[in-house]
């Protein structure tokens, strides 16, 4: 079924998440979910890599370094409330540029 527009009509919010990833060029996924994740993460497309690690601020640097290395989007899944105030933690204080070193 067709809007009449460019995109199709029916699509999950979460099949349409997916498709704005790969607009942005996210192709990975760095998470320590919880139970209310388990729903968006089950059977990713084959197109999208998922990487494990077991704190949040585990996941916060490694998507650091990922995005640091490579010059692409690092996308970080958490689980709520308590993940997210410890991955706050590990947050750089700004944004690496290219005129600073520091």
């Amino acid at each position: 079924m067709s809007d009449g527009g460019d995109g199709p009509v029916g699509k999950t919010v979460r099949e349409a998440t997916f498709d704005v990833f790969r607009q942005f060029g996210l192709t990975t996924i760095f998470a320590n979910p919880g139970s209310t994740e388990i729903s968006f993460l089950t059977g990713l497309p084959d197109d999208l890599e998922f990487v494990l690690a077991l704190h949040e601020s585990a996941v916060v640097g490694i998507a650091t370094g990922y995005a640091t290395a490579s010059g692409r989007p690092a996308l970080v899944n958490l689980h709520t409330t308590a993940g997210l105030g410890n991955a706050v933690g590990a947050l750089p204080p700004r944004a690496p540029t290219a005129h600073r070193w520091w």
